[in-house]
């Protein structure tokens, strides 16, 4: 079994990448094969509205995105994680969303097959404050990226009040249940 994670956080060994790693950890002691993505290293463009788009889900543009469409393509589950930015997700996070607008066109619209199996996925996310809707706004947007994707939302893990950088060191319940909801992933 294949399961990606996807950090959308610009800092990395920050409090979203440490609770990504606990997952994959979770994942891996379950004999899950792992991989992570750092949104912040690759080199992507936001979406161009493309006034002329391939009908088959593909994106026209040609940067490191197709890296992340065929990663996507091949793993048996996915962790995304991203930080709550001003009461939403991370500019890296919607970036990457914001270039599937192809393959929901071609899904919603057109009705074609756009070559994402069916497979499970989680959502973590760590926040400064301690206001749930910016939880549920974030979890919006992801739940509307994985139903594009064929993602099945299986479960999320959101830490408010967690801003110093790796501060969710002090916050082992987290840990725990990060490592926990990782090794569930895939049964």
């Amino acid at each position: 079994m294949k399961i990606l994670g996807i950090n959308a956080s610009p800092r990395e060994g920050g409090n979203t990448d440490l609770l990504l790693d606990k997952a994959l950890d979770g994942a891996r002691s379950k004999g899950a094969e792992t991989e992570k993505i750092i949104l912040n290293k690759l080199k992507f463009v936001p979406c161009q509205e493309c006034e002329i788009m391939a009908d088959d889900g593909q994106c026209l543009v040609k940067d490191d995105m197709q890296l992340v469409y065929e990663k996507i393509k091949n793993a048996d589950a996915i962790i995304f994680a991203s930080p709550v930015f001003f009461g939403s997700l991370s500019a890296q996070a919607k970036m990457m969303i914001d270039r599937f607008q192809c393959a929901w066109r071609a899904k919603n619209i057109l009705k074609k097959d756009i070559g994402y199996k069916k497979i499970p996925g989680i959502f973590i996310s760590v926040e400064g404050s301690k206001r749930k809707d910016f939880f549920e706004n974030s979890k919006a947007v992801v739940k509307n990226f994985f139903a594009t994707i064929n993602v099945s939302y299986k479960g999320e893990l959101f830490c408010p009040g967690v801003d110093e950088k790796g501060g969710i060191l002090k916050h082992p319940d987290y840990l725990k249940k990060v490592f926990n909801l990782g090794a569930r992933l895939h049964f």
